[in-house]
């Protein structure tokens, strides 16, 4: 049975309003959307690390983590997650404690997540190349005990105020990982977890707006999330025992941590880590591994396309290819498209809040629904979305941009320790709004348009920043692109646009854009760098964009 979209009415009897609380006086229907697929059972009552390593007496001796010459299987996986959680409890960690793990892409990294589950401990993932500054504050605010890293990022941290473990050779006052892993691991503790109030996982993210907060992802909503993906007969996500998945996104980011990690352990499938992207050893990998399923970011597809070295490679072994993190448009995913035409691409949407998928391209279920190019698919099972009109709190239907509102038993349990921030994010009725703009059209399927915060307003009219980004990097001649807004006296904002390209000049890209769009979304202004800024996820750091143009402005 195809669940399709409904609406209810709703009866709300006061004009205050506080935060995303509005409640109007007269009846307002409600538009709630659906997935195509029905809803699954979901075993969300087990601790993330059981319900993970559920194929475990299956696929013992299936690879699980590939990295170089080195392949652990299932059961070398799951003992070495053993043995560190032992080793962690006995230096004291016990449930409810938190470990920060500051590493690339390695197999410690799923030992020492995996073994943070099993003691009932909480995992606080951040990027190895962050400052000690911004390290601090995440140790300070996540209150860790402990830290697992490379002896190269200890200069970072106070190792008299923390517990240190690297991977590596350790400097002096840190201990070894493979000395910590010697524990019995029949020594481990039973340790009695409440999936649905025990915290897990602990990313931080700036939300909507702000500074970064600590998300609390509990293991139920973690279970959820990954069910809804790859569990069930018709599972959104087929990922098979015989896949290998690409892993060259940040494990330390919730979209490679949970789609790559979480899913493929669940669905059994080998996991190849790369630690760093660079186009020629990624398509090496790619055809030596005979890899199967990648999951990627805009940044990296524009780098297959325009990168004429990726046709040197047999890349026949791909049949999925889901981008994530960022908006990829229709030029881009056509483009991939046409290099890889043997695979299924699509693209997920999802958010840390959001625990963290909100939908999927349904071409990726095992029994396949047709998806369109610029789609992120249509919302996850066992969950529903509305689009509220940003101005009035008013639902709306089919076709029209709204803010995105999910609700389900995936998203999170609030931010670490900030209700204020919680109760702006998740209203009374269990909405988590997401800050983003789009819609659902007349086939279910979600197009996001732009973040709320970042769209320019042009007289009043909206200009969505990747709209134009999409069509610029569409021009041959353009590596890649961000559009910020510049303040105007007459127009309030105008966009502006950074581009890296090596042979065009400024009026060729405006006169390039002025053909293809209304007259308030032209160009104002293009000004060329070398790279766009970007998180490890691809998101365009706006912020630093900004800086730059105040200080151009400024120059000039």
């Amino acid at each position: 049975m195809i669940s399709e979209s409904t609406c209810v009415e709703t009866y709300q009897q006061s004009t205050e309003f506080s935060g995303h609380n509005k409640i109007l006086s007269t009846p307002q229907t409600t538009h709630l959307f659906r997935s195509k697929l029905p809803d699954i059972p979901i075993s969300n009552n087990l601790p993330l690390h059981t319900y993970c390593f559920h194929k475990l007496p299956e696929l013992s001796d299936r690879p699980c983590l590939i990295v170089g010459d080195k392949t652990y299987t299932y059961a070398e996986t799951h003992l070495a997650s053993r043995k560190f959680a032992a080793g962690l409890s006995n230096l004291g960690i016990n449930k409810g404690d938190v470990i920060m793990i500051l590493l690339p892409n390695s197999p410690e990294f799923v030992f020492s997540f995996m073994a943070a589950s099993m003691i009932g401990a909480v995992a606080t993932t951040a990027n190895p190349f962050y400052t000690a500054a911004e390290i601090s504050k995440q140790l300070t605010a996540s209150k860790a005990k402990l830290i697992v890293t490379r002896s190269t990022y200890v200069h970072k941290l106070n190792v008299e105020d923390f517990k240190v473990i690297t991977v590596d050779n350790p400097p002096e006052n840190c201990l070894h990982f493979s000395a910590v892993s010697e524990a019995d691991e029949s020594e481990l503790p039973e340790v009695e977890i409440n999936p649905e109030d025990d915290t897990v996982a602990l990313p931080f993210s700036s939300g909507t707006t702000g500074l970064p907060k600590g998300v609390v992802l509990t293991h139920k909503s973690l279970i959820t999330s990954v069910a809804q993906q790859v569990d069930g007969e018709n599972p959104n996500l087929y990922m098979k025992p015989e896949d290998v998945v690409l892993c060259v996104l940040p494990l330390f980011h919730i979209f490679s941590m949970h789609s790559v990690m979480m899913c493929a352990l669940r669905a059994g499938s080998g996991i190849l880590l790369m630690e760093k992207f660079e186009i020629r050893e990624l398509m090496e990998m790619i055809e030596r591994h005979r890899v199967s399923v990648a999951m990627v970011v805009p940044p990296l597809v524009v780098a297959m396309i325009k990168n004429p070295r990726v046709e040197e490679y047999d890349l026949s072994s791909v049949r999925l290819v889901m981008s994530g993190a960022a908006p990829l448009g229709k030029e881009l995913e056509e483009a991939l498209r046409s290099r890889l035409p043997h695979a299924v691409l699509g693209q997920g949407y999802g958010m840390t809040e959001a625990g963290p998928v909100l939908s999927m391209c349904l071409g990726f279920a095992k029994q396949p629904f047709p998806s369109k190019s610029g789609s992120c698919g249509t919302v996850v099972r066992n969950a529903e979305i509305k689009v509220v009109d940003p101005e009035t709190g008013s639902s709306l239907s089919y076709n029209q941009p709204g803010e995105i509102c999910i609700r389900g038993p995936q998203i999170m349990k609030g931010y670490l320790n900030d209700e204020k921030a919680t109760a702006a994010t998740i209203d009374v009725e269990g909405w988590l709004h997401t800050g983003d703009i789009g819609y659902v059209d007349d086939d279910d399927e979600i197009f996001i348009v732009d973040r709320l915060k970042e769209l320019i307003k042009f007289k009043g009219f909206q200009v969505p920043p990747a709209e134009l980004e999409g069509l610029l990097v569409s021009h041959p001649s353009i590596v890649d692109a961000a559009v910020i807004p510049q303040m105007d006296d007459a127009a309030g904002e105008v966009p502006v646009a950074f581009v890296v390209s090596f042979d065009l000049t400024e009026e060729a890209i405006k006169e390039f854009i002025a053909k293809q769009v209304v007259y308030y979304k032209r160009l104002r202004r293009v000004y060329f760098v070398h790279a766009i800024p970007k998180s490890p996820s691809g998101k365009i750091l706006r912020k630093d964009l900004k800086a730059k143009l105040a200080s151009i402005t400024q120059m000039a």
